[in-house]
């Protein structure tokens, strides 16, 4: 005899087991986390989730429960959103902000789904769940796309009024606060990392992600590769920021990625990286709430207020062209090496 049933313990959900002894089932079951023998339910209890469910079908010999038309749509999505290319980072915000419209909608067919009820989920669950502008409008395009690719049909969105974008000024550090954060940094290879991300205006991704090949020392530029939106971009690498990273080098050789963490061949975690930079801070005497994405910003600002045309600066950083400037925006790679760094500047 073996019976499973959905139960409800303490206000939360739990699966209770009664079958036959056996003590090999048993010994199993206690191996899952918070699955106990429960005297008043006369049979064992385990917190119900898919993960459980999963590994009961296991000790119980049972088939594994078909996917959900829900999970089946879900990956439809993800595997529709990875073919088109979007970053890892856009398939996972776009897969989760879907499935929390779905589970808006329980047992309810796509096709069944009015924009009336559209509307009023995404007010209760935007507006009054005080969501960001950002979140919001990701929501919106992560819904229109499963309409008009899974669901194959046209939803009309436009009755949403989202708030406008805050428009804030980027946080900076002066020149002198970024060249007393690098000299705070004692250990040769992160003095690297943060000094590289300053020359170069990179993200904190596009740092951790680049390759040895990536240098490109006898042209004195740097290859971003699929950075944002999926485009490469160059920089350039001034004699001093070489020579800095020939040092480190020599030091560490990295197998693979140009910054390597404890395991050969094995990028340097992002966390471990923000660590860097806020150490380097304390002992900088840099009272600001800075972070690592200032050191971008830092560096954006210090090559206008030098005086590069706004055009480099926005081919340098890889951002998207705006449209009264996009006939401006493609430089040439001569013309980007020649452009010096703020970090020539400085005595590191």
């Amino acid at each position: 005899m073996f019976r499973a049933k959905k139960v409800k313990v303490n206000d939360r959900d739990w699966i209770l087991l009664q079958f036959e002894r056996n003590g090999k089932i048993s010994g199993e079951l206690r191996k899952i986390n918070r699955c106990v023998w429960s005297e008043e339910l006369s049979g064992w209890i385990v917190p119900d989730n898919k993960q459980n469910q999963a590994r009961l079908r296991e000790i119980f010999g049972l088939p594994p429960k078909p996917p959900s038309k829900q999970e089946l749509e879900l990956e439809d999505f993800r595997k529709y959103l990875e073919a088109s290319r979007y970053s890892k980072s856009t398939v996972e915000s776009y897969t989760q902000a879907l499935k929390i419209f779905l589970d808006g909608f329980p047992n309810r067919e796509s096709r069944d789904i009015t924009d009336e009820e559209v509307l009023k989920f995404f007010h209760r669950y935007a507006h009054q769940g005080n969501l960001s502008i950002s979140w919001q409008r990701m929501m919106i395009n992560a819904i229109k796309h499963y309409f008009s690719r899974i669901a194959d049909r046209k939803i009309n969105l436009d009755k949403i009024v989202l708030p406008k974008k805050d428009r804030k000024l980027p946080n900076v550090l002066s020149k002198e606060e970024v060249q007393a954060l690098l000299r705070a940094s004692f250990n040769v290879k992160h003095r690297a990392m943060l000094s590289l991300i300053y020359c170069c205006g990179l993200r904190r991704g596009e740092l951790l992600s680049l390759k040895l090949h990536d240098v490109d020392s006898t042209r004195n530029v740097l290859v971003i590769r699929q950075a944002k939106g999926r485009k490469d971009r160059i920089a350039p690498l001034p004699e001093k920021m070489i020579d800095q990273l020939r040092e480190y080098y020599k030091m560490y050789r990295p197998e693979t990625y140009l910054f390597e963490g404890d395991k050969p061949g094995n990028r340097y975690s992002e966390r471990s990286l923000e660590n860097v930079f806020h150490r380097a801070r304390k002992k900088s005497g840099i009272r600001k709430p800075a972070t690592l994405h200032w050191l971008r910003h830092s560096y954006a600002t210090h090559l206008m207020e030098a005086g590069t045309d706004l055009r480099y600066i926005q081919e340098l950083l890889g951002h998207k062209s705006s449209r009264t400037t996009e006939i401006y925006t493609h430089v040439s790679k001569k013309k980007i090496s020649e452009i010096r760094s703020p970090f020539e500047d400085m005595s590191i």
